[in-house]
């Protein structure tokens, strides 16, 4: 949880919008979420669990909006 938050305020640092985490559960530690990844907003700092077949979708999206 450390490593990750300090990769998170460096990111938001040098102005990353979304970042993208590759997790144990990815790789299929829990099963329902293989081929998961967490996708974190910078400004709004909420993270969500999402397919990564619909990844490019969704930063699309946002991206637009």
């Amino acid at each position: 949880t450390g490593a990750i938050g300090r990769r998170y305020r460096r990111q938001d640092e040098i102005g990353t919008p979304f970042c993208v985490t590759i997790d144990f559960e990815t790789l299929g530690e829990t099963p329902e979420l293989l081929d998961t990844v967490t996708l974190r907003d910078r400004d709004t700092m909420k993270q969500e669990r999402v397919a990564i077949a619909d990844l490019p979708a969704i930063l699309l999206s946002k991206i637009n909006s």
